[in-house]
């Protein structure tokens, strides 16, 4: 189901939040939404890997990278474990890799820049836990929409 996200913020106004501009978008699908489930990391995408691994059920996986330029939490093989195991869309405060793949894979995917640095693999961070970044605070629970104009967040769904 394609949303738009001017019209949901047109139909919601007053009980959406609006990302601000910044992010762009990378995956073969540029309209996603679903439940947020977050993570904080910084330069190691480990818990990106193991929260892939688990059944999405149509949820967006929300990555804290701190904002990080210096190398990529998420790349096509990544994207591809996405999508078979049933992830909606990923935002990612940080940089993905493989750019040219990922634009042919049908997943939403929305992140800062990119970098073709692998991140390290230390295990780190937290999963679980309120991010903020853009402008917006995730937190599991809420629900996100995103295309080409922007990101809401929503403490429901919308649909």
């Amino acid at each position: 189901m394609a949303l738009s996200t001017a019209d949901l913020y047109d139909q919601h106004e007053g009980k959406v939040s609006v990302g601000l501009p910044g992010l762009r978008d990378f995956g073969g699908r540029s309209n996603f939404y679903g439940e947020v489930f977050t993570l904080k990391v910084f330069e190691d995408n480990s818990l990106v890997r193991r929260a892939l691994e688990q059944p999405g059920r149509g949820r967006v996986l929300v990555v804290d990278g701190g904002g990080s330029l210096n190398c990529a939490l998420v790349g096509d093989m990544l994207a591809e474990l996405a999508v078979t195991s049933g992830w909606a869309g990923l935002i990612v405060h940080g940089c993905v890799r493989d750019s040219r793949a990922l634009g042919s894979i049908v997943l939403g995917i929305k992140a800062l820049a990119t970098n073709p640095r692998k991140s390290v693999k230390k295990g780190q961070g937290e999963e679980g836990v309120e991010v903020t970044f853009g402008g917006l605070t995730y937190r599991p629970g809420l629900w996100v929409y995103g295309d080409e104009d922007g990101i809401l967040l929503s403490e429901s769904p919308l649909h």
